[in-house]
């Protein structure tokens, strides 16, 4: 039964209470009955020593008359007898009388009181053994009652046994439906996650309000299905885009080479390679772009470190020799966390697409609005349609070409922008008429 228990985590945390309760019970079981043992002797000996102080206290002032004792407020169960130095019972209460001497134990001058036990045939005692003075011929009272039961037989052992067992399965019981409860929502979640793996993926589950260990699972499960789906999402996208956008230009090289082949002589080989080199050019570029977008929906670069994105803007502007002039206005000690080649690409990307479509400048200004790095870019050109603002950022998406200065890139340098500041927990969005506006999360000062 406890090698099936453990096979559970409700059966562990079972089984590990039943023990705890077993290990603190048990020794708290043995100390309450040696407790009970002493305390009820300790009382025995006190009242056969306060018996023994008021005899000793008749022989002193005289007041022990005849071999008979008549003690008031006594248990007519406790025997009393006073022994002379010789041995003889020399008085008694009327239990004792016919008794012989109670015991043997004879109290030395430095030490006139001795406790002890005994066992005649009429069954065991608690005796106490009091010398009246310290003088040779001294007298001796002896007083016995019987052993308590607590102290004779194995009663109470066996009652707080029971107790200790009955307190140990309480226990068990009440962990058991604790831990039950407690792991009510963990199973609920594990059967919604084995429904959602063969049904939908789209669908997450049920986060339990508070802010415990299990909503805090279920969210981070949710995030975590969110972000698998993300992915997936992103590879389906892969593959739709990579055999969309990439049989035109494959089709028109097909079709010049099968041109060049039917018609050799008429084919000008340079003309003809040239072309083909700028096809495959834009093959590659298309390929490349959607690989890092993969590579980003599916977080294979998720080693970020602490940069100046100033600095970072400054490298960027100092590369390029593009027609158009940029002017900047950077602030500094603006601090991001980041992937260093992704935020190299989102800032080339934007700064592509303000140069396409600038007629005579671009503005950059970098600055700290409470704890975001808030980066501008802006151009004199066209002004973008505000019903157009958010499409610009999806896959292969071109505006009219007239606002365009050049043929334009693959058509993915906005949405890899976008993907880039998601991945950085940032936003990317049109702002203005032709101003995008890039915010990132701030980083944690450093400790000092």
């Amino acid at each position: 039964m406890a090698r099936i228990w453990a096979t559970t985590l409700r059966g562990r945390v079972t089984l590990i209470a039943a023990a705890v309760a077993t290990l603190v019970l048990v020794p708290a079981g043995v100390a309450g009955a040696a407790l009970a043992r002493s305390l009820s002797a300790a009382e025995v000996w006190t009242e056969n020593r306060d018996t023994a102080a008021l005899v000793t206290g008749m022989i002193r002032g005289g007041d022990l008359a005849g071999d008979v004792l008549r003690l008031k407020n006594t248990d007519p169960t406790t025997l009393v007898q006073v022994v002379t130095a010789d041995g003889t019972v020399v008085a008694a209460t009327p239990a004792a009388q016919r008794l012989s001497r109670l015991s043997d134990v004879w109290p030395a001058a430095s030490d006139r009181v001795v406790n002890t036990t005994a066992c005649p045939s009429f069954g065991c005692l608690h005796l106490t053994a009091l010398r009246e003075s310290t003088r040779p011929d001294s007298l001796v009272v002896y007083v016995a009652q019987p052993t308590p039961s607590i102290l004779a037989g194995r009663a109470v052992d066996l009652v707080i046994a029971i107790q200790v067992v009955l307190l140990t399965a309480l226990i068990t019981w009440i962990a058991w439906l604790l831990a039950g409860r407690t792991l009510r929502p963990v199973n609920q979640i594990r059967a919604q996650l084995d429904d959602i793996n063969a049904t939908d993926p789209g669908r997450r589950v049920v986060e339990p309000s508070g802010e415990d260990e299990i909503a805090k699972l279920a969210r981070s499960i949710n995030g975590t299905l969110a972000r698998l789906e993300y992915a997936a999402e992103q590879q389906r996208r892969f593959a739709s885009d990579a055999s969309h956008e990439l049989r035109t230009p494959l089709a028109g090289l097909r079709a010049q080479l099968e041109g060049a082949q039917l018609y050799p002589e008429d084919t000008d080989i340079a003309e003809l390679v040239d072309d083909a080199l700028k096809d495959t050019d834009r093959v590659e570029a298309i390929i490349t772009d959607l690989l890092l977008l993969a590579r980003i929906g599916s977080r294979v670069d998720i080693v970020k470190e602490r940069l100046d994105l100033g600095e970072l803007v400054r490298k960027t502007l100092l590369d390029r020799t593009g027609p158009v002039p940029i002017t900047a206005t950077l602030a500094d000690g603006v601090f991001v966390e980041g992937v260093r080649f992704q935020l190299d690409r989102l800032l080339a990307n934007l700064l592509d697409n303000a140069e396409r479509h600038a007629d005579t400048s671009i503005g950059v200004e970098l600055t700290a609005a409470g704890d975001e790095a808030v980066l501008s870019l802006e151009n004199d050109g066209a002004p973008i349609p505000e019903h157009e603002r958010e499409r610009i950022f999806e896959r292969f998406t071109r505006l009219d070409s007239a606002r365009s200065r050049g043929a334009g890139g693959t058509g993915l340098g906005l949405a890899i922008a976008r993907e880039v500041a998601v991945a950085h927990r940032g936003s990317l969005r049109v702002a203005g008429d032709a101003r995008f506006e890039l915010r990132l999360p701030l980083a944690p000062p450093l400790p000092s």
